[in-house]
Order: structure tokens, then sequence, then C-alpha cells
């Protein structure tokens, strides 16, 4: 039996480090005699995100999560706004229980069907539940398990406060580090809703860009649609973390035209904590000024080889002569641009050319 005071250190030990919430969740499970054990982040009472302490386990949550986004046992936890833990039947009547179908049609018939749980408001206005799964027949009989989860809650409130605190940290240093190469740039959440920015990206509002409650918004109506369309694809549940949604933007009277790369964000506890999804990043187009190697390198997660490759395409530099320049074949330069094409999420050389170094994305 897991010690409560080792339980604790490992909580905490978790909101620093991500990787370690899976085994904080199966350290749960045991301390409340439990199945299995899940931290989910709701929005309103639809899921948003979520940590579990297996495997196994992830799937019964994604498949909870995509059948019933919402569902009563849920949106009753949430409703009760009760600083401890509680159990199904202290939110649902045996005839509600007997009737809903998230227990007689998912949970029951794979072996699940008794929890107890408990939800903490975050500082970002959406809901942590931290919730232990037992067998329908099995669920918890002795007060001193809830006794015991009710003396944990306090640090898990504390841990997400922590781990939402470090996101945003993380989130602005992220910004901030873009402005230092003078690249507006901006963190956003959910489904597009701005997190943070620095102060090159705050610059182009509310001409280029405008923060609105549901998302932000381009004012070119034509790219606004394109960015809503991307914004669609990087905040659903396992998008690509490689994926790349890159904007044009038409030069306003008297300025410049604009390209917009949206990069989705992957990570542990992001999505979890902050719901952070997408770092918003803004280039002016402006062909005297090819990105260098080492930007193009940092902004797609290029390889330096393909960097190269990306910046003399950009360049408008042959193909032989980069493979002259690199000493290496035709082959292994037509290999690297397929590469550096999928990972700026553009499908051919001239739009390549275009995104690097200016003109407007071929449609």
């Amino acid at each position: 039996m897991i010690e409560p005071a080792d339980l604790v250190s490992r909580i905490y030990e978790a909101a620093v480090i991500p990787e370690q919430w899976s085994g904080v969740l199966a350290a749960t499970a045991q301390f409340a005699g439990a199945k299995d054990a899940v931290l989910i982040a709701t929005r309103g009472t639809s899921f948003a995100g979520w940590l579990m302490s297996s495997p196994e386990f992830n799937d019964i949550v994604v498949g909870h999560s995509q059948q019933y986004p919402t569902n009563l046992r849920t949106s009753r936890l949430i409703g009760a706004q009760y600083a401890g833990f509680l159990h199904d039947r202290d939110l649902l009547t045996q005839d509600e229980i007997d009737r809903e179908p998230v227990y007689q049609d998912f949970l029951i018939p794979r072996g699940y069907g008794s929890g107890v749980a408990t939800a903490i408001a975050s500082p970002s206005g959406d809901n942590i539940i931290i919730h232990a799964e037992f067998g329908h027949t099995d669920g918890p009989r002795r007060p001193d398990i809830l006794a015991g989860l009710n003396k944990l809650r306090p640090h898990f409130a504390r841990a997400a406060l922590l781990s939402s605190q470090l996101g945003l940290e993380r989130a602005r240093a992220m910004t901030e580090a873009l402005g230092m190469l003078a690249l507006p740039g901006a963190v956003l959440r959910g489904a597009g809703k701005l997190y943070t920015a620095n102060a090159a990206f705050e610059a182009l509002m509310p001409g280029l860009i405008r923060d609105r409650r549901e998302r932000l918004y381009l004012a070119d109506d034509d790219a606004d649609r394109l960015l809503a369309a991307a914004l669609a694809r990087v905040s659903l549940p396992g998008s690509p973390a490689a994926a790349v949604n890159s904007i044009p933007v038409a030069a306003g009277e008297g300025g410049l035209p604009y390209i917009l790369h949206l990069l989705p964000i992957r990570g542990v506890a992001n999505d979890v904590f902050t719901q952070a999804t997408a770092l918003l990043i803004v280039t002016p187009v402006d062909r005297a000024a090819v990105p260098t190697a080492d930007v193009l390198q940092g902004l797609f997660d290029l390889t330096p080889a393909e960097a190269r490759i990306a910046r003399g395409i950009a360049a408008a530099t042959s193909i032989d002569a980069l493979a002259t320049a690199q000493g290496v074949t035709r082959e292994t330069v037509r290999s690297q641009l397929k590469t550096v094409l999928a990972k700026t999420g553009v499908n051919r050389q001239s739009e390549l050319v275009s995104l690097l170094a200016g003109a407007a994305l071929i449609s």
C-alpha cells in the first residue's frame, strides 16, 4: 500500500515534470483500491483533455469522450461544486444509473461503472477532474477511502495551479524568444483563443488580427476562413504534431502581405492544464529577407541539412547547385526537399518558395 506522504511528494513532482502524471494516477488508483484513475480537463461539461494511469485505460477514456462528450455523471459532479471526492451514488440515484447510457452501454460492459471523483476549478476557467474508477459492483464501501482521497485533494488542486502557471510561463518564454528574432508570435488555447502574445504580435492588433471572445480573427475575411479551418484541425485530439498550417494574408493599403504559420503544440500536460493548442507566428513578406537556416530550423523542426535546403530553395537555388554545394547527390536533395515540404505544410516546391520568400500561396 502506497503511503499518503509519498503520494503527496509525487503529486508535486508531477506538477513540474509532466511525464510523471501517469505514475501518480496509477499510485492514486492503488491508494483507493481502484482499477484505474484519470485526470480530465473539461471545458464546460465537455472533455478537453486527459492524462491516464495506464495505456489500456486510455482506450476507455478516449471512447468515453467520443461517445459521451457530455453526460449526466460529469455534469452532476461539476454542478455539485463540492470541495471533496464524491461517489457516483452521491450524484445519481440508482434508477438514474440504471437508465444512463454511459453506464449501461459503455462502462459496465467493459468491467467498470463505479467511481469516486472531484472537480477542481482551474485558473483557465475550466475544471480539472480527478477520477478513480472501480468495477460496477466493487465501489468503495469504506469511509476511510474517501477520507484519504479528500486529504489528497488540496495537493492535487495546488499542483494543478502550479502546472497552469508553469504552462503560462513556458508559453510566455516561447513568444518572447520569437520576439528576439523579430517575429510576432502568440500561443493559442482551446479552439483559438489568445493565451499569451509578445509585443510584436500585439502591435498587429487590431489592424491585422482581432482578439474576440470565441477565438482570434483575421481582418481579411478570406484569410480568416483559412485560419478557422486550420484551428479546427489543430484543436482536434490526435491531430499530427508535425502538421503546419500556413495562411497567406493579402497586403492592406500601404502595408505588406503576411504569412501566418499555425503550429500545433503537443506535450504531456499542456493540453490538460492550459489547453494550449497552437503557436501562431506571423512573418511579413519581404523578398529581400529570406529567413536564415537557423530560423527555418527552429520554426519548422528541420534538421540542419533540411534547413539549408529550404533556404536554398527560397533563394531560388537549383537542386543541382544545392547538391554540389552540400556534396550530396540530387536524389539526397530531393529526399530532403520532400521532408521539408511535409514539415512546412505545403505540397509543391513553388509553394515553399512562396511561403518563405513572398508571393501568396497557390490555392
